[in-house]
């Protein structure tokens, strides 16, 4: 069971916002917005296709210069 607890004095729409961003880093949001209609499968297609951009762009933005040197080290490695 999802939920939030409310500290003594925090306003009501704080809580909402803290379960809605719960909610919306879980996916179930957009997983329940999805399964209001039919989706081709064409349109699921699509919609993958641009989730899978949105966290290949993510996992490049947050990788440091160690981290890249350490895997194009481990890809040379590889090759060789």
């Amino acid at each position: 069971m999802r939920g939030v607890n409310l500290s003594k004095g925090e306003p009501v729409d704080r809580a909402l916002k803290r379960l809605k961003t719960m909610l919306d880093n879980e996916g179930i949001l957009e997983e329940m917005r999805r399964r209001r209609s039919f989706e081709t499968p064409v349109q699921r297609a699509k919609r993958k296709l641009r989730s899978a951009s949105k966290r290949k762009k993510q996992r490049f933005r947050y990788t440091s210069p160690s981290q890249d040197a350490a895997a194009a080290e481990a890809q040379a490695q590889a090759q060789v």
